[in-house]
């Protein structure tokens, strides 16, 4: 059996054109050769929401300018230009279709704040232009882009940076470099949650598509379905064809500082319970979600999801609970907590400034962190914080966690390939179908 890691060996070397809807970039078409002090370039490529913490966090950097606005809808760019005005004093560029963006040989890299389906197929075709890629997470919609996306970094050597920005967290840090030096001994049990309370997306009516949107290319490569009145702007995300419901959307920022906690990869078997409990609606995935991962070692993490619950009065809304043998730490995107085993606080770590958590934009100091190091990378050549090869690993954990949901039983998994050894169904979501000329490949 071919391995993930001989797949992405094989993938080093070499050059290839990745076709996407009809477009071919030749490798290093659109490449700029950069210095250590010269501009980079952006395009942010999504910009209702999340797209606008992108936006603030470039403009921290004094030799970054945002060349591009681009969105599939004339009016959340009309709404963008006036936000930017106001924030960062200037009004980038329009595009509606960012594979013009992508041929423009002045733009360094790309910021993907789209919908998940158009995550891994994006940021290939950024990399096939000669672009580095800031991806949001997850940074695929199905394990099979994970793969692609990965091998594609790496045959055309630009960077590539995913959206979990706790990894740039000083108090993350801090609490990684304490386990490693042995502070709550030796670590066992890495435990993510997060709880909301979102409302019901109803049933969706089939209705004429806005005059403003490009429907054609807001769905790119997932299968065409006719637009309904509760898909756009935001709940595509509990939608399969499109999004990859609440174990990505915010799953995989615990999820992935648990692993980074543990010092583990792929898990050894993978078992999730839940439903959808709270409402009658089109929502495709479960709202309430428990999810357990076992690794070598005798190790394992777990994910408690709340989509639609009341909140726990004791916690905050979403955090992590990493267990040792000597102590216990509660990490979040704003602090490090240190406890005994009797419950006693430590020691406190909290963040300079304040991240949101539960809103849909995440705004915060950590994302001026996480595009520092971005740009770091770009021009020194230094490490990422979460580089997309390790990136993917995490995302590879939330995609388990459905496939564990969808099988019904525990599943067993190769921890080379990520593969499930004990599921045909699990493994029907390994790939997704693609609509025909829109398949990314290498």
């Amino acid at each position: 059996m071919t391995t993930r890691r001989d797949f992405i060996k094989k993938t080093t070397t070499g050059t290839a054109a990745v076709t996407l809807g009809s477009m071919v970039f030749p490798s290093w078409a659109n490449a700029r050769i950069l210095g250590a002090n010269d501009q980079i370039n952006c395009a942010v490529i999504g910009v209702r929401s999340r797209g606008k913490a992108h936006v603030l966090a470039i403009h921290q950097d004094t030799n970054a300018k945002i060349l591009y606005s681009c969105d599939v809808d004339d009016k959340i760019l009309e709404e963008h230009n006036t936000w930017c005005k106001k924030h960062i004093g200037y009004v980038p560029k329009v595009e509606k279709d960012f594979r013009k963006v992508l041929e423009d040989k002045d733009v360094d890299a790309i910021f993907i704040a789209t919908p998940e389906h158009w995550h891994a197929p994006m940021a290939i075709m950024g990399l096939q232009a000669g672009k580095h890629v800031y991806v949001e997470k997850p940074c695929s919609h199905n394990p099979y882009e994970n793969d692609l996306l990965v091998a594609a970094r790496n045959k055309y050597g630009k960077k590539v940076q995913m959206g979990n920005q706790q990894r740039s967290a000083k108090t993350s840090k801090m609490a990684i470099e304490d386990i490693k030096k042995g502070v709550i001994g030796n670590v066992f049990k890495g435990e993510a949650y997060y709880s909301n309370n979102r409302g019901s997306i109803g049933h969706g009516k089939l209705i004429d598509v806005p005059k403003t949107l490009d429907w054609e290319l807001w769905q790119g490569p997932a299968p065409r379905e006719d637009y309904r009145d509760n898909i756009h702007p935001y709940n595509w995300h509990w939608f399969r064809n499109w999004g990859t419901g609440e174990i990505h959307n915010n799953g995989t920022h615990e999820i992935d500082i648990c692993r980074w906690a543990l010092g583990v990869d792929l898990p050894e078997t993978v078992t999730a319970f839940g439903g959808k409990y709270t409402y009658d609606d089109d929502w495709e995935y479960p709202d309430n979600q428990q999810v357990t991962y076992t690794f070598p070692g005798n190790k394992f993490i777990t994910w408690t999801s709340h989509s639609r619950g009341i909140m726990k009065p004791e916690r905050p809304g979403r955090g992590i609970t990493i267990y040792g043998s000597k102590g216990v730490m509660e990490l979040s995107r704003n602090f490090y907590k240190l406890y005994g085993l009797d419950g006693k606080l430590l020691k406190q770590e909290d963040e300079a400034t304040i991240s949101a958590t539960l809103n849909t934009q995440g705004i915060g100091g950590l994302d001026v962190d996480h595009v520092a190091n971005f740009f770091n990378a770009i021009r020194k050549d230094t490490s990422l914080n979460s580089d997309i090869r390790d990136a993917s690993v995490s995302t590879m954990l939330c995609h388990l966690g459905n496939m564990a949901y969808d099988a019904g039983h525990t599943i067993e998994i190769d921890t080379q390939t990520g593969k499930v050894l004990n599921s045909e169904k699990a493994m029907q979501s390994w790939k997704r179908t693609y609509e025909n000329g829109w398949e990314p490949k290498l």
